[in-house]
């Protein structure tokens, strides 16, 4: 069983840049590839990024390619996520979670419903 535990998030102004990071126990972090989603009030959890269990592939967005980044280092059993460029639409709950499948692909990778585990989520709140 993995338990993930997000952190990092905040109040920052439109252009300001905040660092997620998602810590993992009890299982092998490495096996996994790690997601974050994120969910506006009434609104469904959406894709944001996803990386592979080397890091050898990462996947976004459309509306969050050139502004943020995710990374992993399985050392240290964390996952990140650099937003920088913030806008007040990027506010809500960001989840981090663990996918099975080391390289998902299709709606493997994007489907929130396929992946496993899930962490507590962060809020990110960007003010015009």
């Amino acid at each position: 069983q993995v338990q993930l535990v997000e952190s990092g998030g905040g109040l920052v102004q439109a252009g300001g840049s905040l660092r997620l990071s998602c810590a993992a126990s009890g299982g092998v972090l490495s096996r996994y590839a790690m997601g974050w989603f994120h969910q506006a009030p009434g609104k469904e959890r959406e894709f944001v990024a996803a990386i592979t269990w080397s890091g050898g592939g990462t996947y976004y967005a459309d509306s969050v390619k050139g502004r943020f980044t995710i990374s992993r280092d399985n050392a240290k059993k964390t996952v990140y996520l650099q937003m920088n460029s913030l806008k007040p639409e990027d506010t809500a709950v960001y989840y981090c979670a663990a996918n099975r499948v080391g390289v998902p692909s299709g709606s493997r990778l994007y489907n929130w419903r396929e992946y496993d585990y899930w962490g507590q989520g962060t809020q990110v709140t960007v003010s015009s």
